[in-house]
């Protein structure tokens, strides 16, 4: 891989970071959105694109090089001066017709040569996408041959300059094969590494699927090399697909939804006809009302949702990119999950590899907020919980839910915090990030579970420091968690002097 990508800040797995682009002597700060243009249909012209904030766009090589004007265009102009567009530019090969008819009309090696010629700055071979549900025997075989043709890909390295080269990770849904592919497009030495045949999952929903193949992927890739996820349009994704460790976005949903008479949000997707209030405070949204941007004739209607809809886009990248930077990415994908059950399926998918995303969280951020049970699965929790193998506790420890003020404290040689959902926290810790947590009063079962499994980790690595835990009233699922060597001391009784087991 060529030294084209650098991460400037991290939260999760999700990071800003900056692709050096040289061809087309940009650099392009991600989490970036590139606007898919359809070479025959533009619904606005890319050389408005930079008005919303776009440093990049994709395009379709394969349909270029199939009409004879488009072609005739490309190798007389170059595809910046064509589609009027300084950015970086990002060709994709065919790959899609091929999914969608079975077969196209011409080779890797030719479709690569073609775009570097007409001037692409980040080219794609001709990958195989294997659909979510295709048997494993087809997954394997497509993979195999989308290995071969990114090989032949470069091996035409030195022939193709400066032009970057896309290593397409496929795979299907089965996530030994999405890592092993990862490892075997890495090997290439590649630049830039989508990860494909995404649209199927994201068009039905099926986001623990995909977040399944993400992060398998993931696993097989270096850490700093740069993802894209093929397909992922559609602002109310964006966050969780930046958790996942996706830099890099296509969409075609700004047009191909106005084309519909589609107003898209961050929260789902409204047909027009249902809108009595844009809630929105775009240049669109600030200049019609409803009824007017209803009244406009299609065309002039379809260009203004798209132009919203593109608005919408880029704005929830910014919100993303700063989220990372504010070390809050996790309570915005919370907060996105809530838009639709199979997103907060996806979210609590990604949660289940607490573990992976810890390995690149920062271990220092501005503040925790516990908004959901969610929040008890998130990698700092797991993070504060492996380490409590590393603490020393004296003889006998006081564990006291908040700090609180229990009755015969002097029979212990320390006393201890335990919070939801982080679970036992010695006092030098206290104020350190990310224990000073702000939580609800009304805490879920999951937070005291998720702080039980940490007084129970503690003890285990303990076996003879002598605890006991002052809790206010945790539920049994909790307590049960809690071994039972430990004595229990519950705080929301009358009684909370040592040696009175939960009240009794």
């Amino acid at each position: 891989m060529r030294e084209s990508f650098e991460v400037h800040a991290q939260d999760g797995a999700g990071r800003v970071g900056e692709l050096d682009v040289p061809r087309a002597g940009v650099t392009v700060e991600t989490p970036a959105l590139m606007p898919v243009v359809h070479p025959n249909r533009q619904t606005v012209p890319p050389e408005r694109f930079p008005e919303f904030g776009a440093e990049i766009l994709i395009t379709n090589s394969y349909i270029i090089k199939g009409t004879a004007e488009l072609r005739e265009q490309a190798r007389t102009e170059g595809l910046h001066e064509m589609l009027g567009f300084d950015g970086a530019i990002v060709t994709d090969s065919g790959s899609f017709q091929l999914s969608e008819y079975g077969d196209i009309d011409v080779t890797n090696e030719e479709i690569l040569r073609f775009q570097h010629e007409i001037g692409s700055d980040i080219g794609t071979p001709v990958d195989i996408p294997t659909p979510p549900d295709a048997s494993r025997e087809r997954a394997e075989s497509d993979l195999a041959t989308t290995t071969e043709r990114i090989g032949d890909a470069a091996a035409l390295r030195e022939e193709l300059g400066e032009m970057l080269l896309n290593a397409p990770v496929q795979g299907a849904t089965y996530p030994d094969l999405r890592e092993r592919a990862g490892r075997e497009a890495a090997a290439t030495n590649l630049d830039v590494y989508p990860v494909g045949a995404a649209v199927p999952m994201l068009n039905g929903y099926r986001y623990a699927e995909l977040v399944e193949a993400v992060l398998a992927a993931k696993r097989g890739l270096p850490a700093d090399a740069p993802v894209h996820l093929f397909g992922a349009g559609h602002p109310m994704t964006f966050a969780l697909a930046a958790a996942m460790g996706c830099d890099l976005f296509d969409s075609a949903a700004y047009a191909l939804y106005a084309r519909d008479d589609r107003y898209l949000t961050v929260r789902g997707t409204e047909p027009v006809d249902d809108l009595r209030e844009f809630p929105c405070a775009c240049d669109v949204c600030t200049s019609h009302t409803p009824d007017e941007l209803r009244a406009l004739p299609q065309r002039e209607r379809e260009a203004a949702l798209a132009e919203h809809n593109l608005h919408v886009s880029f704005a929830e990248i910014r919100r993303v990119k700063q989220a990372i930077h504010d070390g809050d990415l996790f309570e915005l994908v919370e907060s996105r999950a809530r838009s639709h059950p199979t997103l907060l399926d996806g979210y609590r998918t990604l949660l289940d590899y607490a573990d992976q995303l810890e390995k690149s969280d920062p271990a220092q951020k501005s503040a925790f907020f516990y908004l959901s049970a969610e929040s008890a699965r998130r990698p700092e929790v797991v993070r504060h919980r492996e380490r409590l193998a590393r603490l020393d506790p004296p003889e006998r420890v006081l564990l006291a839910e908040g700090g609180a003020d229990v009755f015969g404290t002097e029979a212990f040689d320390a006393e201890w915090r335990v919070d939801p959902p982080f679970g036992p926290v010695p006092p030098a810790l206290v104020h350190t990030y990310p224990l000073g947590a702000e939580t609800p009063d009304r805490m879920d079962p999951q937070g005291y579970e998720a702080a039980a499994a940490g007084v129970s980790r503690l003890a285990a690595e303990n076996p003879n420091t002598e605890f006991a835990l002052a809790h206010r009233g945790w539920p049994e699922t909790a307590l049960a968690a809690v071994p039972e060597r430990i004595e229990r001391i519950d705080l929301s009784t009358d009684s909370s002097e040592p040696g009175t087991e939960d009240g009794a």
